[in-house]
């Protein structure tokens, strides 16, 4: 992250556990427009693809969706809450 000069635009930390420990690997991305929560990232591509997002977008001076390939693991941690 601080070699392709991402520090300063987007944050990368890893961390224990965010809430859902029921998935495993789960990746939380923040913009200002959302949040997207991402589970079972079980590959160096999935975050070198991540990687590249936050390239593209700071390039792009905004958030860019995110691939498609990358919202098939899309979750909603809270939504057995809601549904109650």
């Amino acid at each position: 992250m601080r070699r392709l000069g991402l520090l300063k635009n987007i944050q990368l930390t890893v961390s224990g556990c965010l809430g859902p420990c029921d998935v495993p690997n789960v990746v939380l991305v923040s913009t200002a427009g959302q949040n997207v929560w991402l589970g079972s990232i079980d590959g160096f591509d999935y975050y070198r693809e991540i990687i590249d997002w936050a390239v593209r977008s700071k390039a792009a001076g905004r958030a860019l969706p995110l691939s498609k390939d990358l919202l098939k693991h899309r979750l909603d941690p809270f939504r057995e809450i809601a549904a109650r």
